[in-house]
């Protein structure tokens, strides 16, 4: 997952390829929460894991199940009739699908308890759900704004069954949540008579609620419903495990690669997307979202568990489309407009407003950013593409620590443009689809000219390295030590018996070729072998010098190091990266210090690890490796004739790190929109 403060996203050309969906939001938490009300234990596959189901497994721990976690499958024992374990202060995070479903079957099932979340979850209406289950008795108190969390429940005992003379009435045209919460808790509380509970205005989501139907079934509680207005639980309700339960994948998520099928697919060969995890079949209500793909010209086949799409028709249509059956999937049409001709407007799309952003709001400021013409309303948006293509505009997209915002405007680095979009806060994907980005690279092409990257070049222990991993860090980009590349090969040539000299350099280059080297979690392996600290050693360097001086092991190498350019970018540190591997780089930084400098921070360096060191003989090993380096007749270091040079002598790392992410800024297209 992306932890960085923004993602650039380089021009895309095209896709093809297979994606594996993360489990479903909605089924997952709530399927969670029906597993902990239950009698018995819970195996649940193929759980989602996500920042709003890691939410609710914590809070379904602080009451009292018992949660044992394997991978993507977790083994729930629910309460069973027990009463939840209070007091207890649970935070939710922005996670609707935990905060409105435990609110309300906690208040039933009584105890004492705070409900908290971040700032945008105590923005968001929960007043009707606590009406309605303040008509049936239960002590619930805003601790801020009314109608909004935070909350306290206070109500020791609970609601142990209701006799009702009139239903239950519940607002549905504000959030399906509510509904759902409803739905979940009050079988907690049917004794010998049922419980009906009516739906006041129009019911927006209904698929939704479909959902909620379905997997109450599986738990053993069967809902009789009159063309969604009016829901009857059975008296004598109980929650039953059914003892495993499978999560189908997210159709919400599907939505993004059903998009990028229609958009991003098609040209010379046979190219599509395969979305394995969901199919046509699916309960979610979200999987209608094909039928809306389809009308703007998208080509989807599918079976039981996968779908595949291609682009048909082209450029995609523009439609007029009622999306009160897709609430959420529906914003990825807003992004689909672009490409389509004509004006597509969404209707009926109210709940957007009271989502983890306004949703409407937020979808036509940053489509208007990449110079599309938006009209928005109380419950519609309507999109009208930029006229042509030279219309289209570099932009930094602001996310609103929304997960859906960051996903769907992805999909602009497609443009026809072939201007890149920079996404803010790209972590955001967490609360439901965390590797997202790394399922798009993985089926998304671009040619490596459009590929960035940042090449950080220098002399040994001029900190380059530590600069450089930083600066790929903060980027969200990988990271080439190519140093590391020469003191692998000096150290697999050594266990192979190879004496790194001129008369076994055509051994050494053919070892090379084929090293099964990569850098994962600031650790680098040579195969299954850990040898981050075998290669950095003090002698490990000089047979890394000594390597990189033969021109047959560099040729070996060069073709490996191209192998690191990928998406999103690359940054490389070497000496030769801005030179001869990637000369063609849009920034080229020479970092240098003096030999005094580097060889105190070598000093304190190897005396941190406990090696004993002398700072005179390591000035003189650095200067006589300079002198060797810039000397030699195959790529010498030397700076790119178009690099920027930075002493950092008397800088700190960050600093440093600082100064290359300015330079890096000012070459971005969209750095004013940025600072904007």
């Amino acid at each position: 997952m992306y932890s960085t403060a923004f993602l650039d996203l380089p021009p895309l050309q095209a896709a093809a390829g297979e994606v594996h969906l993360p489990g479903s939001k909605s089924i997952s938490n709530r399927v969670l929460l029906l597993a902990a009300l239950s009698n018995g234990t819970t195996t649940v596959h193929d759980l989602l894991a996500s920042d709003d189901t890691r939410v609710m497994l914590d809070g379904l721990r602080q009451i009292g199940c018992t949660v044992d976690e394997a991978g993507s499958t977790v083994r729930i024992t629910g309460l069973g009739g027990r009463l939840p374990q209070s007091p207890a202060k649970l935070f939710l995070g922005n996670a609707g699908t935990a905060m409105r479903p435990l609110t309300a079957a906690l208040a039933l099932l009584g105890g004492e308890f705070e409900l908290s979340g971040v700032p945008r979850m105590h923005e968001r209406p929960i007043g009707d759900l606590i009406d309605a289950l303040r008509q049936l008795g239960c002590q619930i108190d805003y601790l801020g704004n009314d109608g909004y969390p935070p909350l306290r429940i206070a109500h020791g005992q609970g609601v142990p069954s209701l006799a009702l003379a009139e239903p239950i009435r519940v607002r549905g045209d504000v959030s399906s949540q509510f509904l759902t919460a409803l739905l979940m808790a009050l079988p907690l509380a049917a004794g010998t008579q049922a419980i009906v509970i009516e739906v006041v205005g129009e019911l927006i989501s209904k698929p939704y609620i479909a959902i909620t139907l379905q997997l109450l079934a599986r738990f053993g509680i069967v809902v009789e419903h009159q063309n969604w207005q009016r829901f009857t639980i059975p008296a004598g309700s109980r929650y039953q495990s059914p003892g495993s339960i499978h999560v189908e994948a997210d159709a919400s998520s599907a939505s993004y690669f059903i998009a990028l099928g229609a958009i991003a697919t098609g040209g010379e060969g046979q190219k599509s997307i395969k979305i394995q995890g969901v199919g046509l079949d699916s309960i979610q209500g979200d999987i209608r979202f094909v039928e809306a793909a389809r009308a703007m010209g998208a080509a989807v086949t599918g079976g039981p568990n996968w779908l595949q799409i291609e682009r048909g028709t082209w450029p995609l249509k523009a439609i007029e489309l009622d999306c009160n059956h897709i609430p959420d999937a529906a914003m990825t049409l807003a992004v689909m407009a672009l490409y389509a001709e004509g004006t597509t407007t969404l209707t009926n799309i109210a709940s957007w407003r009271v989502k983890e952003t306004d949703r409407i709001a937020a979808m036509a400021t940053e489509l208007r950013k990449l110079g599309a013409t938006v009209e928005e309303g109380a419950d519609y948006i309507r999109v009208t593409p930029p006229a042509q293509v030279a219309d289209w505009k570099a932009a930094s997209i602001h996310t609103y620590d929304d997960h859906r915002v960051a996903m769907c405007f992805s999909l602009a680095a497609f443009n026809p443009a072939r201007l890149p979009v920079r996404i803010e806060d790209p972590k955001c994907v967490a609360k439901t689809f965390p590797d997202y980005f790394e399922a798009l690279f993985s089926v998304a092409q671009v040619g490596t000219a459009h590929i960035p990257v940042i090449c950080i070049d220098g002399p040994t222990a001029s900190g380059k390295g530590t600069v450089a991993a930083a600066v790929a860090q903060r980027l969200g980009y990988r990271f080439l030590d190519s140093g590391a590349m020469y003191r692998i090969t000096a150290l697999a040539a050594l266990r192979a018996g190879l004496a790194i000299d001129a008369d076994h350099e055509a051994r050494i280059a053919t070892l090379a070729q084929t090293l099964p080297v990569r850098f994962e979690s600031g650790k680098v392996w040579l195969g299954n072998n850990d040898v981050t600290e075998a290669i950095r050693t003090e002698e490990a360097g000089m047979n890394a010098s000594r390597v990189s001086a033969l021109p047959a092991v560099r040729t070996a190498l060069v073709d490996l190091q191209h192998s690191f350019q990928r998406l999103p970018g690359l940054v490389a540190d070497g000496r030769d990266m801005g030179t001869v591997i990637f000369p063609e780089a849009p920034l080229k930084v020479y970092l240098t210090a003096s030999a005094a400098c580097r060889a105190e921070r070598r000093y304190k360096q190897l005396i941190s690890k406990g090696f004993s060191a002398s700072i005179e003989d390591l000035r003189a090993d650095l200067e006589a490796r300079d002198a060797r380096d810039s000397s030699r007749s195959v790529a010498p270091l030397k700076p790119a004739q178009d690099a920027l040079v930075l002493d950092n002598s008397d800088l700190t790392i960050e600093q440093a790190v600082e100064q290359v992410l300015a330079w890096w800024h000012e070459r971005q297209p969209f750095a004013a929109s940025a600072q904007g």
